[in-house]
């Protein structure tokens, strides 16, 4: 009797599994699956192109090698994308999370849902200190929408767990009660639904479609900033409306309501009416810790031992998309090379990072003071410290040293004449100048934003001494 697919690529994976270091077999062939046999070739499911890419060049023709042998035939083995496995979130691209039940999206009830993770859901949300707050009141708001904190508006950088939350509240307001009508959109597509509902004259159905919900969830609210009058008054209209019917509504940003600059007043003062709650870079505890959870998820807890997970936690300080993206490489990393992870396997890994992080510990003497703070500005901008520290008043002098008081300020709550002889021996006035511009070019460029952050996170891995430093 013939063999199934299945039964065919098990036979060839218990081969692959005694000759295969287990690194390599757990990251890149435990996620796969048979998919079908066509002439004398066995089709094999990846995640993702990625993997498809990787075992078709790495492991293709080892594994038809062993067809002979277990099979007593000739077989060609070859990898492609599963279809059904392309949703899955950037971590499974190597490993095969355990099942869970599929939930309905939309239906009779009237959902209009953008794809929802199942991963993002309370029991998977790694609290800690930087996000507490934001986590106790989205539990609320999804236990009774619409009586508590009603906006719920969560605002944070990106990648630290916004969306993670408030899809969290979709899962949990469904779980309580699946004819819940649930709206969740992003800002932009609020927008080009708008749009179109102007063009095609079906305004009617659009502001039913939004306001007839009980509950809306809108991602990225940041983005009303600056648009037409009538995008913003149509979102105040959908707002009152909810709001006056009891239903509940949650936001996101990368700011706080009164840092949205170019939002109608109206808007900012509705969207602080309920509960404000930021997200915050999580400390090094809460990193460790969810690592861990993500280990344990993803069933590598026995392949990452703690001491890396600690390692990774010390240096990846960003976000949690970072942490995600840094166990990745390095199992890329440690499968390529067949080698078991380690600190040292890790460190290799992920020396592009370390290196920068090493970099500017060794210019500074791993002190944290505003002469390794001016470092780390020059080195981001390309610029020299004794630019920073001179009268010089040309642009690409004047950003970064306005940035480099601002993080002196902000890392060392350094006094401002103090700063001010650090920097060309300027007055007390020209540094409050300085970071005030500072904080309001924040406040509208996410860029700019992003970029101080990076260098925050490497200067907050330095140890402090901050009196009479920049001397050095």
């Amino acid at each position: 009797m013939s063999l199934s697919p299945i039964e065919v690529w098990k036979l060839l994976l218990d081969r692959a599994r005694q000759e295969l270091p287990d690194q390599t077999f757990q990251a890149w062939l435990e996620p796969t699956e048979a998919l079908s046999i066509e002439g004398g070739t066995l089709f094999v499911g990846a995640p993702d192109q990625f993997t498809a890419d990787w075992n078709e060049s790495k492991h293709s023709v080892l594994l038809s090698s062993y067809a002979p042998i277990v099979l007593g035939h000739p077989l060609n083995v070859a990898f492609r994308v599963n279809e059904e496995r392309k949703k899955r979130s950037q971590m499974d691209f190597f490993v095969a999370p355990p099942p869970v039940p599929p939930r309905t999206q939309s239906g009779h009830n009237g959902n209009n849902l953008a794809p929802l993770s199942q991963r993002y859901t309370f029991d998977l949300f790694v609290i800690g200190k930087s996000n507490e707050l934001a986590a106790a009141a989205a539990l609320t708001v999804s236990q009774a929408p619409g009586r508590v904190y009603n906006p719920l508006f969560i605002y944070g950088d990106t990648g630290l767990g916004k969306t993670h939350l408030m899809q969290a509240v979709a899962h949990e307001t469904l779980q309580r009660n699946p004819d819940t009508r649930i709206t969740y959109v992003g800002t932009e597509q609020f927008m080009n639904e708008l749009i179109g509902s102007i063009l095609e004259r079906t305004g009617a159905d659009f502001r039913r479609r939004y306001r007839e919900t009980d509950l809306l969830l809108i991602d990225d609210v940041h983005f009303l900033k600056g648009r037409k009058e009538a995008t913003q008054e149509e979102f105040f209209h959908t707002f009152n409306a909810l709001y006056e019917a009891g239903r509940q509504i949650v936001l996101t940003s990368d700011r706080p309501p009164s840092e949205i600059t170019g939002l109608e007043a109206r808007l900012i003062s509705r969207f602080q009416w309920g509960m404000v709650a930021d997200i915050s870079l999580p400390d090094f505890e809460h990193r460790v810790a969810i690592l861990k959870q993500k280990a344990q998820l993803d069933r590598l807890e026995l392949t990452i031992p703690d001491d890396v997970i600690h390692f990774i936690a010390e240096h990846v300080r960003s976000n949690v998309r970072e942490l995600e993206g840094s166990i990745i490489k390095l199992l890329a990393y440690a499968s390529l090379k067949h080698k078991d992870i380690t600190v040292e396997v890790a460190r290799e890994a992920l020396r592009d990072k370390l290196r920068a992080i090493e970099g500017l510990q060794a210019e500074g003497n791993g002190v944290l003071n505003v002469a390794s703070i001016q470092q780390a500005v020059a080195k981001e901008w390309g610029v020299t410290v004794e630019g920073l520290r001179s009268k010089t008043r040309t642009k690409t002098l004047t950003t970064p040293r306005q940035i480099a008081m601002y993080l002196t300020r902000e890392l060392l709550a350094t006094q401002l004449v103090e700063i001010g002889s650090a920097f060309g021996g300027r007055d007390h006035s020209t540094v409050i100048h300085s970071i005030e511009k500072v904080q309001q070019a924040v406040s509208k460029d996410a860029q700019l934003k992003t970029r101080i952050n990076r260098i925050r996170g490497l200067l907050e891995t330095f140890n402090t001494k901050s009196e009479g430093a920049w001397k050095q």
